[in-house]
């Protein structure tokens, strides 16, 4: 079987080791090699979600960024995770803001192929009626995730309805996400055919985690089910909480018996520049991880504990983790079991880690629980399920008639516009506004200047240049190459 990779380093892998905080100049300095690699398709960070870490927290245009990504991966299909709703933690967004949002990425050529989910909150039967058509119309393939979890009601006969369902959509490709990388051998035996066996003619792929330990064993498994489509990611950003590594994997498909395309020597240099790009950023580098029980009891999702690490931190909380996690457990039983993506992954963690900030378990209580017990976020996130209790005491709340129940409000563009800085702002410029609520932000993302630059291995000189002008005892570099010769001093030192 001819076994093709998706690569996650630039997406994923990022956001589960390194807190989503890959700035641009690390993807450019090494985005051609892993474009000439193999891989049948590699996701970059161009969803909203990512525009707005890049903004707030890396200041850096996510705008530029999209755009230099496209110039480096010209003819690589570039994918990354997909909705309607371009604030998935929040309010959701008009439709119109949504498709002019889609419309500058397809015109910056950094999306080829939207994923999105089926099972998670809504999205089937609030979003694919139009988001579907709207992906189709700009050019771009369409992937569909099915996100996997235990529970009491995601059973394999859970999973093939909704295989079943998804193939109304005509999708591309299913592919199964194991986010919290809780899929065991056994699991997989039953679960994996039971969605090949309705997809029909649809290539299923999957995308695991390796929180257990065991998603590289699942992978294996995984092809001798007829799973030709495997999502691995680069070291250092493979590993630990992300996606298997593409050696491992490749390596172990090959002694199977399977054809595998990719070219391991033109990523061996891109190990070495961010295994570098780690160290010198203090960035983690990711490991294969012990089993670990826990994580079939919590299900949180790595790149959200790597958040909620860092997030802990700052507020000096993070020998709390732990209690966090436990809790997590209890809420996410009182809210149905949601499975533990995002958004509703997002939402349980906060909720779990206000109850042990407080003290007290939903004295206080995040909107999006409300909005949760109102059913907005559809009947596969669980709200049926609810502790009743806690479904009364939500909605009983003033906040909850506040609230209403959240529908996506149709209100013209022009009156959008105008609060944002009118006719005269580029779209890109008002999309950002928008994402980040205001202009502030933006502004503050603006004044930090370009990109910070990443060298990669073609540009020895001015890596070498740039390191010797930190040691101010350097007086002078003088380079020589057959007849030609430069000399540089260094006024400072002088």
């Amino acid at each position: 079987m001819d076994v093709r990779f998706i690569d996650t380093t630039f997406r994923d892998g990022a956001q589960s080791l390194w807190a989503s905080n890959m700035r641009t100049g690390m993807i450019e300095a090494v985005a051609e090699d892993v474009g000439r690699a193999g891989f049948a398709v590699i996701e970059v960070p161009v969803g909203a979600v990512y525009f707005k870490k890049f903004v707030r927290d890396l200041k850096e245009d996510p705008w530029e960024m999209a755009r230099r990504v496209a110039r480096k991966l010209p003819r690589a299909v570039k994918s990354c995770m997909a909705g309607g709703n371009l604030n998935p933690l929040g309010e959701p967004s008009p439709r119109a803001i949504a498709q002019l949002f889609y419309e500058r990425i397809a015109a910056n050529r950094a999306l080829d192929r939207a994923q999105t989910f089926a099972n998670t909150y809504g999205q089937m039967e609030n979003e694919f009626p139009w988001t579907i058509p709207m992906f189709r119309n700009l050019g771009m393939q369409v992937a569909i995730g099915l996100s996997y979890t235990i529970s009491p009601r995601h059973t394999d006969e859970y999973y093939a309805q909704k295989t079943r369902a998804i193939l109304a959509y005509q999708p591309d490709a299913i592919y199964v996400e194991d986010q919290g990388g809780l899929l065991t051998l056994d699991r997989a035996r039953t679960l994996i055919p039971a969605i090949v066996g309705n997809a029909q003619e649809v290539p299923v792929e999957l995308h695991a985690h390796c929180s257990t330990g065991l998603a590289p064993l699942v992978y294996l498994e995984a092809l001798q089910m007829g799973v030709a489509t495997l999502h691995t990611a680069i070291p250092p950003l493979a590993e630990g909480p992300s996606q298997p590594s593409i050696f491992n994997v490749a390596r172990n498909a090959r002694l199977l018996g399977h054809t595998v395309s990719i070219d391991e020597e033109l990523l061996r240099p891109v190990v070495e520049r961010l295994t570098a790009i780690a160290k010198q950023d203090r960035l983690p580098i990711g490991a294969p991880l012990e089993y670990d029980c826990a994580q079939y009891i919590h299900h949180v999702p790595g790149g959200v504990i790597s958040n909620l690490r860092h997030q802990l931190a700052g507020l000096r909380m993070e020998h709390r983790l732990n209690e966090v996690l436990d809790e997590s457990v209890r809420v996410r039983r009182d809210l149905g079991y949601p499975i533990m993506v995002t958004p509703h992954s997002q939402f349980v963690v906060t909720q779990s880690a206000i109850n042990v900030a407080t003290g007290e378990r939903y004295k206080h209580v995040i909107d999006e629980l409300i909005l949760f017990a109102q059913g907005v976020y559809g009947e596969d996130s669980g709200y049926t399920w609810m502790d009743q209790d806690l479904k009364d005491r939500l909605l009983g709340m003033q906040r909850a008639r506040e609230l209403g129940a959240r529908r996506p409000r149709d209100i013209p563009m022009r009156e959008i516009r105008a609060q944002l800085g009118g006719a005269g702002v580029s779209d890109e410029e008002f999309l950002l506004r928008f994402m980040m609520k205001g202009g502030k932000e933006v502004e503050a993302m603006r004044a930090a200047g370009p990109p910070r630059p990443y060298l990669d291995a073609s540009q020895p000189l001015p890596a070498l240049l740039r390191e010797l002008s930190k040691h101010r005892s350097v007086r002078y570099i003088h380079l020589r190459r057959g007849g030609d010769s430069l000399l540089i001093q260094n006024r400072v030192s002088a």
